[in-house]
């Protein structure tokens, strides 16, 4: 299986590159996506790069419904590039007002295969954490190769998350994320601890440049069931195209059944 994680810098008048609106960026956006038709079985993309992870004054300004025109430019884009997309996450807001940190991800015919509500928001007492709403359901998307569970940035610090996805199928976990500079080692770290424990290939996609004065991380990273480390992006905007193997997942659990010996928590039934 192939795919294309694109690592998209938000902030567009950094360096040599001119101011971009949100608009513009979904324009630029979709056609990276459909520049992947032929490479890629599955695309990726960061955390709110509509507007930035950290720009928390955007977050209700440019805040738009579940089928607003994010929705529609990257149902065109998987459509038009023939590819699953998971089409990063949106600042979304509910008819009833609140606001959720919403991933979206396309089938290759542009229909909306599911929505995920980030669970784990980010920021303590401030920012994300206070003017998102959490999610509360686990999401996981079958495709013919592979069951993809699907996560975003913050989720990755909480492994119990990824058990119960694991424990709906999930054999290739996404990582959607805008994910700070100064903490990009904890980054592959966990990445690589997430893809260990659960046997697990780990697409983790990572936003660059700079969000609202926040340095973002960039190393995008794929990582399969063993730990090792397949492809790692650099700091500035790049696709990182990787291939996998999805049968390795199920081979790797056979070879070394360490899921089954689990004891508490969400653990199958031993037999």
């Amino acid at each position: 299986m192939r795919a294309s994680l694109i690592q998209i810098a938000v902030n567009a008048d950094e360096g040599d590159k001119a101011a971009e609106s949100v608009n513009e960026r979904r324009g630029r956006v979709s056609s990276l996506v459909r520049e992947e038709s032929g490479r890629a079985d599955l695309v990726v993309l960061p955390e709110l790069w509509t507007t930035g992870a950290f720009a928390y004054d955007l977050f209700a300004e440019e805040a738009e419904p579940l089928e607003g025109p994010t929705f529609a430019a990257m149902s065109k884009a998987a459509s038009d590039a023939g590819v699953w997309l998971h089409a990063g996450s949106i600042p979304e807001r509910d008819p009833e007002g609140p606001l959720y940190n919403t991933a979206l991800i396309f089938s290759p015919d542009g229909e909306l295969a599911a929505a995920y509500r980030k669970i784990h928001r980010f920021g303590f007492d401030k920012g994300e954490a206070v003017l998102m709403s959490a999610g509360e359901e686990l999401v996981t998307v079958p495709l013919p190769e592979t069951v993809l569970g699907v996560s975003t940035c913050y989720d990755l610090r909480f492994p119990e998350l990824y058990r119960g996805l694991v424990d709906r199928g999930a054999e290739t976990l996404l990582v959607s994320a805008g994910w700070p500079e100064r903490r990009r080692a904890h980054w592959t770290l966990l990445a690589q601890a997430r893809a260990v424990e659960n046997q697990a290939y780990v697409l983790a996609c990572a936003g660059a440049g700079t969000h609202a004065g926040v340095p973002q991380a960039g190393h995008s990273i794929v990582v399969d069931p063993w730990g090792e480390v397949l492809a790692q992006a650099g700091a500035g905007e790049e696709v990182l195209r990787v291939e996998f193997d999805p049968a390795r997942v199920a081979t790797t659990r056979e070879q070394f059944p360490a899921l089954k010996d689990r004891l508490l928590g969400l653990a199958p039934p031993r037999r």
